[in-house]
């Protein structure tokens, strides 16, 4: 069976070159040449991302020999291993972007040469092979009319909110759906301020506790975080500072640990958020064998709160 390797962002050019000198010659025992699918990560730093990368590996060594890289979030970085995936070339190329605006070009350099691309998650602005992910638009969407008619009754209230990555397009989407559909429906919610921490967790305690000097008790109802790492920095924050019970977290994802919580009332609601990576290997194991896919796979959302956490214990991430 084909193995998986993981390449660091520092090195990981010539390690893919070196590696694939060795790969693409070796011959299957039908005589065929092994095929090989490249994984383009942005960041393998945190556990949505770490658990993306296991499940393509698993998923994708019986299609073909897969070799994954990890930009470390660099979008220049991430731009080179794309190239150097296309050189070699890659049979299919799964990619992650860390933004959109940063990988749009080299994912066109790719499908310029005739390589499937595949991306997971967050988008690029040209039109890959297919896009494969949960709908971040209607994620933002549900998220604010949950808190304006779950959490806050109706009643407006004010909100602080902890985005991911600049430019990343699940940030955009997450951050421009809730804020459209509270100007459209509930002017009366204020988000009184927004915050970058990149979907890391300690990124989010520490723009959490400067946050904390700034507000005091009753100034602010709820946390809106884009994922459930940074929701969980926030809880690791206030529950340090004593101010849990002020405040309403909201997350995004269904990890596991976020979904448990919930169950003890630290976090409010989470917003199920596959990783792609299963799926991804399904379509590149179609192109593969010549097969046709849709341009779109579109992945379902759940809503996890206290009504049916006990449903999902222990089958997030």
């Amino acid at each position: 069976m084909a193995r998986t390797r993981t390449l660091a962002a520092i090195g990981a050019i010539g390690l893919i070159a070196s590696m694939f000198a060795a790969c693409t010659t070796t011959a299957a025992p039908d005589g065929e040449q092994t095929q090989v699918i490249g994984f383009s990560q942005a960041n393998g730093s945190d556990e949505w991302r770490t658990n993306q990368n296991r499940k393509v590996a698993e998923n994708c060594n019986p299609v073909a020999q897969t070799f994954i890289s990890d930009a470390l979030g660099d979008d220049a970085v991430q731009s080179n291993h794309v190239d150097e995936f296309a050189s070699r070339p890659v049979n299919v190329l799964l990619l992650t972007p860390n933004t959109a605006a940063g990988l749009t070009e080299a994912a066109k350099r790719a499908l310029e040469k005739n390589i499937p691309v595949i991306t997971l998650d967050r988008s690029v602005d040209v039109e890959v092979t297919q896009h494969i992910g949960a709908d971040n638009k209607l994620i933002g969407r549900t998220a604010a009319e949950y808190v304006s008619q779950t959490i806050l009754g109706g009643n407006g209230g004010k909100i602080i909110e902890i985005q991911g990555t600049a430019g990343a397009s699940a940030t955009t989407d997450r951050h421009d759906e809730f804020v459209n559909w509270l100007a459209e429906n509930d002017p009366s919610v204020e988000i009184v301020q927004s915050v970058v921490a990149d979907y890391k967790r300690e990124l989010a305690l520490t723009a959490m506790n400067d946050l904390l000097q700034a507000y005091g008790p009753g100034e602010v109802d709820v946390i809106y975080t884009h994922n459930d790492a940074m929701a969980l920095g926030v809880v690791a924050a206030l529950e340090t500072a004593g101010r849990l019970e002020e405040f309403k977290v909201v997350g995004i994802d269904g990890q596991n640990e976020a979904i448990q919580a919930i169950k003890d009332g630290k976090i409010v609601v989470t917003f199920t958020y596959d990783n792609a990576g299963i799926e991804a290997c399904e379509t590149a194991a179609k192109l593969l064998k010549g097969e046709t896919v849709p341009k779109e796979w579109v992945l379902e959302t759940n809503t996890i709160d206290a009504s049916n956490v006990d449903d999902w214990l222990g089958k997030g991430f």
